[in-house]
């Protein structure tokens, strides 16, 4: 195990658990977080559910599973090199998107529109009610139990009206404060991972070619190193080679300007974490050079007529699927029926909704409105 740095999460520093439990005997408080978020069946449910393309599209493409899994791999070696916990950056990776729709943005889009009236819908917050309530599996709590340091990583946005509503999970977006340097590291390896593995489907559907991306500086750089490398070089060997090379360059420099930004704010304690200005960040140039591979995933792919076809219809199958069971709430599963008595039938319904895979989601639509199906 790593000597951790003195500004790190640990078990003794943690605040703990809401249902206080033994301390486990062969791991710490957060290897049994990540252990329970592995085992939930939201975590199960993720393998079928849209990263950029449908789940029928291709066996190939990322998953929020496989996305979920590649955050955490990149998480925890940043953390590991930072001295921090790894266990906690770990787990708060394979958890983020728990609470995301079927269907990717364009699901979870559909879904807020459809609850603006009662509450809105936001995916990270979806996280936090499954790991907090909808999971059942325990007999002396609802949801995972986990510890405050993993459920406040999990919760990146959060607006003071449903802070106020959180209790002390809100406290940080009230007082403006910074999460663990763990988390804050999450949210960076998640960018890592969802850019470079979009532009690795992206070119593997052949909706965005070699050609387009080296208008992007990042991508034609390390694109460059490659083919001078290995002359001759074609096909996934090439892209894979170019990609490893670019989410190398990201990582080192995430370490390097972190380290800088840490080593001039000199935290002693996590406490001071909280009170200083993000400390785990890129540095400028490299902000701007992801901004630019943003900007164009979002112009090349995202909205590439293909993908805009395939959202258009999930949305409408959101949309049908939610008013469907606000107007008959018989059709709900009774387990759902009986969170519609206690939160109302939209939250109830959102909850559903939320947690149905790409297949099912398109397989339930097909229930409700093609006659002859059961």
């Amino acid at each position: 195990m790593n000597e951790y740095a003195p500004y790190a999460v640990t078990d003794a520093a943690s605040r703990g658990r809401v249902v206080a439990e033994p301390r486990p005997n062969a791991r710490s408080e957060f290897q049994r977080d990540r252990d329970r978020i592995v085992h939930s069946a939201a975590f199960r449910r993720l393998e079928y559910k849209t990263q950029v393309f449908v789940n029928h599209e291709g066996d190939l493409f990322r998953t929020r599973l496989t996305h979920s899994i590649e955050v955490a791999q990149i998480a925890r070696s940043i953390a590991r090199a930072l001295n921090l916990n790894d266990d906690l950056a770990e787990a708060v990776s394979l958890a983020h998107d728990l609470g995301h729709t079927p269907f990717g943005h364009a699901g979870q889009d559909a879904l807020n529109e459809c609850m603006q009236a009662y509450g809105g819908f936001e995916h990270n917050l979806q996280s936090l009610r499954i790991v907090q309530q909808l999971e059942q599996h325990y007999a002396s709590f609802d949801g995972l139990n986990l510890m405050f340091e993993t459920c406040e990583g999990i919760l990146k946005h959060c607006s003071p009206a449903r802070a106020r509503m959180l209790g002390r999970l809100g406290e940080r977006f009230l007082n403006e404060q910074q999460p663990s340097l763990e988390a804050q590291i999450c949210n960076l390896a998640d960018e890592i991972a969802y850019n470079n593995h979009d532009v690795d489907d992206g070119l593997r559907s052949g909706l965005i070619d070699l050609e387009q991306l080296k208008s992007v500086s990042l991508f034609c750089r390390h694109l460059a190193e490659v083919e001078r490398k290995y002359p001759g070089i074609t096909g996934r060997r090439q892209i894979h080679e170019t990609i490893r090379r670019i989410i190398d360059a990201q990582v080192t420099d995430l370490l390097f300007e972190s380290r800088r930004r840490i080593d001039h704010a000199a935290p002693k304690t996590v406490q001071e974490v909280f009170a200083a200005p993000a400390l785990i960040a890129f540095s400028v140039t490299m902000q701007e050079e992801n901004r630019a591979l943003k900007t164009f995933l979002r112009e090349q792919l995202y909205r590439h007529h293909h993908v805009v076809r395939m959202t258009t219809k999930a949305q409408r199958v959101i949309r049908e699927l939610f008013t469907a069971f606000m107007a008959e709430s018989r059709l709900l599963p009774p387990q759902y029926q009986e969170i519609a008595m206690v939160e109302g039938l939209a939250r109830a319904t959102a909850d559903y909704i939320a947690g149905m895979t790409d297949r099912y989601a398109i397989k339930e639509h097909r229930r409700l409105f093609l006659v002859g199906e059961d």
